[in-house]
């Protein structure tokens, strides 16, 4: 059983979000402050966090930042409604989703399902192939161990970097649009007032060290999506 870890002070809010999660096969721990959370957090336990922005002490944000210095660990935020910036600063500092409160218990469900496929892999027990390590360019990228490299070294990626990176580089040389990110990468509908998906790819461009106009691997192709370019030179070679 999946052991879900939310950190959120709101106590009613805890007890509703438990009587939702523990009939669909999770088990929960509550915590109600950021210091203990992240300590939590941290102790490898989880394999997702529910993180509240809006805490005592040290907030939401503040414990995203030192989860991620040292753990890869899947976190979906919680936002109040109409607060853009707490959103937009979540998924710059490492945030994998967010939910804005109020929310319907049952989309809590719906993102977190959503979230685990992504992070735990979504092959069927059955299915014994062997996923292909990926090489465009500069870029490799092995689904097996969910390891990129650029030129030989390891580029540390988020679930959903690493996602829509293996989207980008499957479809290498081809646009994909929004829409399909949306889908394959968030696992949601699409909707055109929602940027989660740029905030994604400008911090993957970002990492992959591409210039402002992410023209070095990423373009967007404006109005439509984006697309991961084949590269002018010949592929990394694996030599240093």
């Amino acid at each position: 059983m999946d052991r879900i870890l939310v950190i959120d002070d709101d106590v009613e809010l805890c007890s509703l979000v438990g009587e939702y999660l523990e009939p669909e096969g999770f088990g929960v721990e509550f915590v109600y402050d950021g210091e203990r959370g992240l300590e939590r957090a941290l102790s490898g336990e989880h394999p997702l966090v529910v993180l509240d922005v809006m805490l005592p002490g040290m907030n939401g944000l503040e414990v995203l930042r030192r989860i991620r210095n040292t753990s890869r660990v899947p976190v979906l935020l919680l936002t109040a409604r109409g607060e853009d910036v707490d959103r937009i600063i979540g998924l710059e500092v490492g945030a994998d989703d967010y939910l804005p409160k109020p929310f319907n218990p049952r989309e809590l469900v719906a993102r977190i399902r959503a979230v685990l496929r992504r992070t735990q892999g979504g092959e069927k027990s059955g299915d014994a192939r062997i996923p292909e390590v990926q090489h465009v360019g500069d870029i490799e990228l092995d689904p097996a161990t969910r390891v990129v490299r650029q030129q030989g070294k390891p580029v540390e990626l988020t679930s959903v970097e690493f996602n829509l990176l293996q989207v980008l580089l499957r479809e290498a040389g081809r646009v994909v649009t929004r829409e399909r990110l949306v889908d394959e990468v968030l696992s949601r509908k699409f909707s055109p007032f929602d940027r989660s998906i740029d905030m994604h790819v400008s911090k993957l461009r970002k990492k992959l060290g591409d210039s402002d106009g992410g023209s070095d691997h990423i373009k967007t192709v404006r109005g439509v999506g984006y697309i991961f370019t084949h590269p002018r030179e010949p592929a990394w070679s694996g030599t240093l």
